[in-house]
């Protein structure tokens, strides 16, 4: 048995969430590595929905541990919230099923004021955050001046800490002409904090190693998608972290070698959301219908997503960029009753068709698509079971997927259920 890594190989919102949850009852530990709250993960459980957003989906299977690594950075209040949320659907969540990194970065309330004023400042031009301060939480990791979980066990390392963070802060918000931060009121909130996330905190790689060596299976869930890494996306129409599979490795405190099978998530057509290139976008009624029967929808923002046909360029670039040993196609039962399907193959900029993303975001805006024209189908893919309760023309379309891609097809998700889910491989046993 091998280890699994789930990572998204489109702009996110793949669907991550539900292959997490249908993979982690095979899996001992599912881990989150990269990302905030601004990744959304819907799971529907026998009827009943639950909303995550910082937990690992793990959390909802009971007998399961869930690990958020240090990769992650972590809003104790939204934690929290997010925590009682999961307890009043029924969900039991500790100390004994839930830990969190104590070198984790957190995320204050000056990340997000920052955040959404330069957001508003910047205008037209603006990148399309969440506002909720993913982006400069990142920035203090960086600028070696974040505060992080552990440091809420010390009274001394926190006000050092946070007076350093400060000074960076105050600063800018004093350019910006605003308030500066309540230093005292922000103290005494995470003193107030402390001892409600502290019993979650551990130096997680450590437990992560002795399971490793034990042969527990462990699966990598990780945030957003690769077309969003911070190297490798459309920059810089990017989150602020590593969504490629190496990022596992780094943000859990385990070796790559731990890794394993690597999963890349990918719609049966494409969305995205905020700004940015996207070149199969369909402003159109086939564009808005696939939005309306997906509810296209930001599970954390409640934002619209832009909606496109399936870009294999992208796709391949991920398989590529990601080291994807094989692809979760989710949403199939999205393009139900469409007369034809169309698959972009390359993009024509400045009068030369291209198979590959350039890598200036100017070129990237320009690039038009070249399609591939495939019939549709009439019969409904929603809640197959098996890839024989398909459409002869839905087995076609998920064939040139792959052919296109350079990579199989190894699960389909049929509808937004746990169990609606056909495999035609066990990434845990690859």
């Amino acid at each position: 048995m091998t280890n699994v890594a789930v990572i998204g190989a489109q702009w996110g919102d793949e669907g991550k969430g539900k292959i997490v949850d249908w993979l982690s009852e095979r899996a001992d530990i599912v881990v989150r590595f990269q990302g905030g709250h601004n990744a959304g993960h819907t799971l529907v459980i026998g009827g009943q929905t639950y909303k995550l957003s910082l937990l690992p989906s793990g959390c909802v299977r009971p007998g399961k541990l869930s690990i958020i690594g240090n990769g992650v950075v972590v809003d104790p209040w939204h934690l929290l919230q997010e925590i009682a949320t999961l307890r009043s659907q029924g969900v039991e969540i500790g100390p004994h099923n839930l830990r969190i990194a104590d070198s984790a970065a957190l995320i204050l309330p000056y990340h997000s004021r920052i955040d959404r004023l330069r957001e508003d400042m910047a205008g037209a031009a603006k990148i399309g955050t969440t506002g909720r301060g993913i982006g400069p939480a990142y920035e203090d990791k960086v600028g070696r001046r974040a505060v992080r979980v552990g440091d809420l066990a010390n009274v001394e390392d926190l006000e050092r800490r946070l007076n350093r963070a400060l000074l960076h802060y105050d600063a800018l918000f004093k350019g910006l002409g605003a308030e500066p931060v309540d230093r005292d009121s922000l103290m005494a909130d995470l003193l107030a904090l402390a001892p409600q996330i502290l019993p979650f905190a551990e130096p997680v790689s450590e437990r992560l190693e002795e399971a490793r060596r034990l042969g527990r299976r462990i699966l990598f869930e990780g945030a957003q998608g690769i077309m969003l890494d911070v190297d490798h996306g459309t920059y810089p129409f990017v989150t602020s972290s590593t969504t490629v599979a190496a990022g596992a490795a780094s943000g859990s405190g385990l070796g790559p070698k731990a890794i394993g099978f690597v999963l890349g998530i990918c719609k049966a057509y494409t969305t995205r959301v905020g700004s940015g290139p996207f070149p199969t976008e369909l402003t159109d009624a086939i564009g808005e219908g696939l939005g309306q029967r997906g509810r296209e929808f930001g599970v954390v923002t409640g934002r619209k997503r832009r909606c496109g046909w399936f870009d294999a360029v992208l796709v391949r670039r991920a398989v590529r960029l990601g080291g994807i040993d094989g692809i979760a196609l989710t949403k199939l039962d999205i393009l139900d009753g469409m007369e034809e399907l169309k698959i972009c193959t390359g993009y024509r900029l400045k009068g030369e068709v291209i198979d590959r993303l350039p890598s200036t975001a100017s070129d990237q805006a320009a690039c038009e698509p070249v399609y591939e024209t495939l019939p549709g189908w009439q019969e409904t893919t929603a809640g197959a079971r098996s890839f024989g309760d398909l459409p002869a023309a839905a087995v076609k379309y998920v064939k040139r997927v792959e052919e296109l891609i350079g990579c199989p097809v190894t699960l389909l998700s049929t509808s937004p259920e746990r169990d609606d889910t056909i495999l035609m491989q066990d990434p845990f046993a690859a």
